[in-house]
């Protein structure tokens, strides 16, 4: 059984730019409005990115654990998988999707350089708890820059991510097509064991094992 792909062009895109939306810091995740929140997340990411010489040249390890510690605690997997697994979704799934998408960002994290990032006024009332937080991000030598939408939620712990959208193509969407395919060929079930046997692998890549 071949491990559900996150190789196509949408996919890597959306990987390589989510990383802006993933570090959110926990002291200030209850106190910030979405905009300064991911203002503020993006200016913290791009200074340990400047100064860790390590994550630069490709420490994926390290990349990981610092998504392990800044982002996994307020970036709402249990949503995401229902979004993109709808009746289907289980713990274990949405464990393993998360374990997915750190591995994945944390090779994002270590490919990157200096990019140009703006953000757009907040269109939101003060009682909306739910926002989308827009912003441009300029990849170095390009003069086109990419959009990424946040779509955020208010919860009683602070405000948590539960989709991003590259260029207008959705994270969750991206994926939801992947693990419809998987399940309509092998199950749930399948997914999940799919999701696992491709986590392992990655581990064992980052800890040089064959």
């Amino acid at each position: 059984m071949n491990p559900p792909s996150n190789r196509n062009p949408a996919s890597m895109k959306i990987s390589f730019y989510l990383l802006f939306a993933l570090l959110i810091p926990l002291a200030q995740a209850q106190q910030l409005p979405p905009d300064v929140l991911v203002k503020s997340i993006t200016e913290e990411v791009v200074a340990i990115l400047k100064k860790d010489k390590d994550i630069q040249a490709g420490d994926s390890k390290k990349a990981a654990e610092l998504i392990e510690t800044k982002i996994v605690p307020h970036f709402n997997f249990i949503r995401m998988t229902r979004l993109a697994m709808g009746r289907s979704w289980q713990k274990q799934l949405a464990a393993e999707f998360k374990t997915l998408l750190v591995r994945t960002y944390s090779t994002a994290l270590s490919n990157y350089r200096d990019q140009q990032i703006d953000y757009k006024p907040l269109r939101a009332k003060p009682d909306d708890t739910e926002v989308t937080v827009r912003s441009d991000v300029k990849p170095s030598g390009s003069s086109q820059p990419v959009s990424i939408d946040y779509e955020m939620e208010k919860t009683p712990d602070g405000w948590k991510v539960y989709d991003v959208k590259v260029g207008g193509v959705s994270l969750v969407t991206t994926y939801r097509d992947t693990f419809a395919s998987e399940v309509r060929e092998h199950g749930v079930d399948g997914l999940i064991k799919s999701l696992v046997t491709k986590n392992r692998q990655g581990e064992r890549t980052k800890s040089g094992k064959t």
